[in-house]
């Protein structure tokens, strides 16, 4: 997996200071200023100049759907329309056929786990009265957990619109209860193929998109919930999101080697939902950039343009060039991005020009 990095730690500063940066002694004093003849001109100079810093990292990731899981046959048959892969499947529609008969999608949290028949009482019979009603077969029937004349005569009308024997009967295979509708992520039981009780005949997740990415161990600031993502489309669009969280890598990917990598697995989710991946190929690589801190409008300065300043005050500063002359001015460090580093001081204006070491 390809990675660009673009962090400078904190203590970074002294290090290229100590590393070249210079090394002018401001006499041990506590002035601000301090000059120098022509002849201590530096090397090379840069701008101060205004702009955004941003802490980041990047990496590559992938689209994917929410909350991916398995769905499995509840009874024996021969599937004879395979679930088509890449739909968007919601009430009252068809997850696949078994039997020539439609598996049909219905919403809620409790699972089939019985055939429903008048004289049945419970939570999925509450359930499934409230499915009959939000699909136009409610007339006369209270949405209650007892399973009662009403109950049958809505599942008989439903059933003659399936092309199903109007049993008034609900089968435990002939229907799946999810939390809402969802997205065939594959087909992992294809036409002609039999199954039975706890064979895998689809993956299903959410509709709403999620970008899910690999980051090292050493990333855990990374992780937290809320933090700032910004994705590229391999259409080229950009795409602002913020991490929801890490999921199990096996949960992330088809392939058995993302599941093996050492790292962990984050999960973000795009501002703009469906409409941001609209068109988008799924199966592409993203650029996946996390932002960990950013600074707007700040002035800069190239990082090997501090300078460690010696004596009883130490700290930092910049050397001022102005024509043929120099004068050192102490500063404030800030944050560093990308060979770049925030200062601020009395004086310090954008435009200026400052000396450079030699790197």
């Amino acid at each position: 997996m390809r990675r660009s990095t673009a962090w400078i730690a904190g203590g970074a500063v002294a290090a290229a200071a100590a590393s070249g940066a210079a090394a002018l002694v401001l006499g041990g004093g506590s002035g601000a200023d301090g000059s120098s003849g022509e002849g201590d001109r530096p090397p090379s100079t840069a701008k101060v100049v205004r702009t955004d810093l941003v802490q980041s990292k990047t990496v590559d990731g992938r689209l994917d759907y929410a909350q991916r899981r398995g769905v499995s046959s509840a009874v024996e048959g021969t599937v004879t329309v395979a679930a088509d892969t890449g739909a968007t499947v919601t009430r009252g529609q068809a997850l696949y056929e078994l039997d020539d008969k439609p598996v049909t999608l219905l919403y809620g949290q409790i699972p089939m786990f019985r055939e429903m028949k008048p004289g049945d009482r419970g939570s999925d019979v509450l359930q499934l009265e409230r499915n009959l009603r939000d699909l136009g077969y409610g007339a006369g029937l209270y949405v209650d957990p007892r399973y009662d004349a009403a109950t049958a005569a809505a599942v008989k009308s439903w059933q003659k619109s399936l092309n199903r024997t109007p049993t008034g009967k609900v089968g435990k295979g002939d229907v799946v209860f999810q939390p809402d509708r969802v997205r065939v992520v594959s087909s992992d039981a294809g036409a002609a193929e039999q199954v039975g009780p706890d064979t895998k005949v689809l993956t299903v997740a959410s509709t709403k998109p999620v970008v899910r990415a690999q980051l090292d161990e050493g990333d855990v600031s990374l992780t937290s919930k809320g933090t700032t993502v910004k994705v590229t489309l391999a259409s080229g669009r950009t795409a602002p999101g913020s991490v929801a969280g890490t999921v199990r890598p096996e949960a992330s990917g088809d392939g058995p080697s993302e599941g093996s990598e050492d790292g962990i697995t984050v999960e973000v989710t795009l501002d703009g939902g469906r409409s941001a991946v609209s068109g988008e190929d799924t199966r592409a690589t993203v650029n996946v950039m996390f932002v960990s801190e950013s600074r707007k409008n700040v002035l800069a300065v190239p990082v090997e343009a501090v300078v460690a300043l010696r004596g009883e005050h130490g700290g930092y500063g910049l050397e001022i060039v102005a024509g043929r002359s120099t004068r050192m001015v102490r500063v404030e460090t800030g944050m560093t991005a990308d060979g770049t580093i925030e200062v601020s001081g009395a004086g310090l204006r954008e435009g200026m020009t400052v000396g450079v070491a030699e790197q």
